[in-house]
């Protein structure tokens, strides 16, 4: 059942919020970094919520709701859907309220965030792996807390869930030295940190710009504030599984759409090629979630100059099998790789001649299927370049086509190209 949308976070209550979190939250590191804040011409800073002790935010919010239970909501036990973030917060809440879970998270969801689970649950949580989203975790979630009468602890639309996250807004002001804080970047996924955090500076910082941020693929807060409407997207991108629902709570929006200066979208792509730059320039490892809001900088780079501006780094719970994708969506997102049907003659030293004359000096192969056949003057390839820059494509393709080596084009046909990545 959803709560009432008159509600809106009060200053004592985050404030209390605080303090309940004393021993269980750290206050996380506000930090200067010289690299963006040069890049941006303004000052930069990080707020750690990686550095957290389940390397997220989410802690905030579930302790501070699953300590307010009363004994009759916790005699049959909780249950909680997430993609896994929410979940370790809730799995280490019941490890230290001695509070029995279950923990439905979707399939795809990294083994990383499964491990960190089990790790910080023990024996007080159990997990069920179903469907392919949150969503469909949600809902068998809701389903069993109806039927075994648990109470459901709400990864976004609850107000004490709420107000924990809207304590990472309480230390960022506590925390500055700077006279004003111009902007914090954030991301949003169901809305609980944004519609928190954006209601603490409309208490004690209200010039402050908030600046939500939305994986491409998953726009439904972005949908619903330009709709004025809270709608349920069709379908989803699940890559940014820490941001990706199809709907967000009817609470976080009635807040976020009142308090948000923007919201924003940012590709897949971009967030994989922030991913891989904060790794090897910062060497902070960051989830796909947590890199938007330092993504979103470039779409804002001359408003920002000059400011004081803060990025939410949401959490690192990034499972490192996911490297070589990243890799490969960061470089398609660059116009550095590109997949290609190529045509080549079936003779001896048809590989050869691409080689030597199609591909250019900084070209490379890195990917080829083929599968020769008989009685045909061609024989169709499945070919993976990766250029050296992306001004090198054009003449890619006419020397291909000059040389009759041209079949198509696989980048920009969806329907093929998942198949390959």
């Amino acid at each position: 059942m959803e709560v009432e949308t008159a509600y809106f976070p009060k200053l004592e209550d985050v404030i209390k919020a605080s303090e309940n979190l004393k021993g269980v939250a750290i206050v996380t590191p506000l930090s200067h970094n010289l690299r963006y804040s040069k890049q941006y011409k303004s000052n930069i800073f990080f707020k750690r919520e990686d550095l957290q002790q389940v390397r997220s935010y989410k802690i905030r919010g579930a302790y501070n709701k699953m300590s307010s239970l009363l004994e009759d909501e916790i005699k049959n036990g909780i249950v909680c859907a997430s993609a896994g973030n929410h979940g370790q917060g809730v799995a280490i809440s019941c490890k230290i309220l001695k509070i029995k879970g279950t923990i439905f998270m979707p399939s795809p969801t990294p083994n990383q965030k499964i491990d960190q689970v089990e790790m910080f649950g023990e024996e007080f949580v159990n997990i069920i792996l179903i469907g392919d989203s949150f969503d469909d975790a949600y809902h068998a979630a809701m389903e069993q807390s109806d039927r075994l009468n648990q109470t459901f602890i709400h990864p976004f639309n609850d107000p004490k869930v709420i107000e924990g996250q809207a304590t990472v807004g309480l230390e960022i002001i506590n925390q500055s030295e700077e006279k004003t804080i111009d902007y914090v970047f954030l991301p949003v996924g169901g809305g609980g940190l944004a519609s928190g955090l954006s209601s603490i500076f409309k208490h004690l910082s209200p010039s402050t710009k908030i600046i939500g941020v939305e994986p491409k693929g998953a726009p439904s807060m972005s949908n619903s504030i330009k709709n004025d409407e809270n709608i349920e997207l069709n379908t989803i991108e699940n890559f940014v599984e820490g941001a990706a629902v199809k709907r967000v709570g009817d609470l976080t929006f009635s807040i976020a759409k009142q308090n948000l200066y923007d919201m924003i979208t940012v590709d897949e792509g971009h967030i994989c090629q922030t991913i891989l730059d904060l790794y090897n320039k910062e060497a902070i490892v960051a989830e796909p979630a947590a890199a938007l809001s330092i993504a979103a900088l470039e779409r804002y780079a001359e408003e920002i100059e000059g400011k004081n501006v803060v990025c939410v780094i949401s959490g690192s719970n990034n499972d490192i099998t996911r490297t070589a994708e990243i890799k490969e969506r960061a470089m398609l997102y660059a116009q550095l790789k590109h997949y290609f049907i190529v045509k080549f003659p079936q003779r001896a030293g048809a590989l050869r001649q691409f080689v030597a004359e199609i591909l250019g000096p900084d070209d490379d192969i890195t990917y080829f299927q083929y599968t020769k056949k008989t009685n045909r003057e061609n024989g169709a390839a499945v070919v993976g370049l990766e250029l050296k820059s992306k001004e090198d494509f054009d003449p890619l393709i006419k020397r291909m086509k000059d040389k009759k080596f041209y079949g198509d084009y696989l980048n920009n046909k969806p329907d093929l190209f998942q198949f390959l990545v």
